[in-house]
């Protein structure tokens, strides 16, 4: 199958590096350094250096393709994505957009493409495994905690990002979006402090953030839903620290007659500070919990630094799952037209099965347990 990468950033780079194995993959991003990282690794991988911002382009730019994977930020997804469904192209997409991806469903149907989106580790896998559980069981309630965390700690911190700073202040600032006894709920973010501890890692800290997404509007009869991210003990309390004393605020303030967003400047700051090295070794881990009125089920995962093939932990879990929902789509799998988050695509069986199987066989590995 011919298909085709927007955007080749660290998560995009290994997707079109993972698809390339079983089809002919372009890659596309502005950036020329990221098109030249992808091609040194895999030369079979065909670059287009274009402006994906320019949705005008798309229809010349997207007709040789059968399959379009879209990796690119989050503030480009939504407009991106419709402009992938305007084309008639079927989309496997990763840009974690703010907007509700389900209000493109229509246009899909429209133009009869299957689109599966938030298909990384969360939101994504634990979607899947939620929609697989929710067809077996009556889930009363279910608890997601994930994080991705940097071997060496370093002080103050303690935390690398594989990605923008402004994005991981984003996820510190927005409200939370929690589902309690049927009704949604906001609760400020780094709220609800707790301590638990993971085999081979020891304590973590975990506070609420706002990452259910459809999982609120898609599975409404779960009475109780929370999502909370995971960090290594005492970066909440520098966060708060930061966020309290004015450091995230947007509006400029005037310094020698010049104006500067707080914002930016503790994102520039932070950059230096969170940057995670290419070959800098870390770790993604993560614990869905879902519990019935007569058993648990939970699915854990502890996936690290591939030295091997240099390749992030949060590229792998992210980026594999993005893929495997890919090849759901060209493999005829899943066929259904319209927006699909994973959890509506986790309950067949087969395709649940498919990406359990195809993560484990880049050695992602999910272990289930019920009590």
């Amino acid at each position: 199958m011919n298909i085709a990468v927007l955007g080749a950033g660290m998560v995009g780079g290994v997707m079109a590096l993972d698809l390339s194995k079983e089809h002919s993959v372009t890659s596309i991003d502005v950036n020329e350094n990221n098109l030249q990282r992808v091609q040194q690794k895999n030369p079979a991988i065909k670059t287009i250096q274009a402006n994906l911002k320019d949705h005008a382009s798309y229809k010349t730019l997207l007709q040789p393709f059968d399959l379009v994977v879209t990796a690119v930020p989050g503030f480009m997804g939504f407009e991106t994505l419709k402009a992938v469904i305007e084309c008639g192209k079927n989309v496997a997409d990763i840009s974690f957009f703010p907007e509700n991806a389900l209000e493109l469903d229509a246009l899909a149907k429209e133009n009869s493409v299957t689109i599966i989106t938030d298909c990384g580790v969360a939101p994504g896998m634990s979607n899947y495994i939620i929609g697989r559980y929710d067809v077996e069981i009556t889930i009363e309630a279910f608890e997601i905690y994930v994080g991705g965390l940097p071997k060496i700690r370093k002080k103050p911190f303690e935390y690398k990002a594989p990605f923008s700073p402004v994005d991981v202040i984003e996820e510190y600032t927005r409200p939370a979006r929690l589902m309690e006894n049927g009704n949604i709920v906001i609760k400020p973010s780094l709220t609800e402090l707790e301590h638990m501890q993971f085999d081979e890692i020891g304590t973590l800290e975990t506070f609420n953030t706002d990452g259910l997404r459809s999982l609120l509007f898609t599975m409404p009869h779960i009475r109780n839903q929370k999502e909370k991210t995971l960090r290594y003990p005492g970066h909440v309390d520098l966060i708060i620290a930061l966020k309290e004393s004015g450091f995230f605020n947007e509006e400029k303030i005037n310094i020698d007659e010049n104006g500067i967003s707080p914002l930016q400047f503790t994102s520039k700051i932070l950059f230096k500070e969170w940057k995670l090295g290419e070959a800098e070794e870390e770790l993604t881990v993560m614990k869905v919990i879902l519990k019935s009125a007569t058993k648990t089920i939970e699915y854990n995962l502890l996936d690290r630094y591939d030295v091997a093939t240099q390749t992030s932990s949060m590229s792998r879990t992210t980026g594999y799952t993005c893929t495997a929902s890919a090849n759901l789509i060209a493999n005829n799998i899943f066929t259904e037209k319209g927006v699909f988050p994973p959890e509506l695509v986790g309950k067949h069986k087969p395709a649940f099965d498919f990406v359990i199987d195809y993560l484990k066989a880049r050695n992602v590995l999910w272990v289930k347990k019920e009590y």
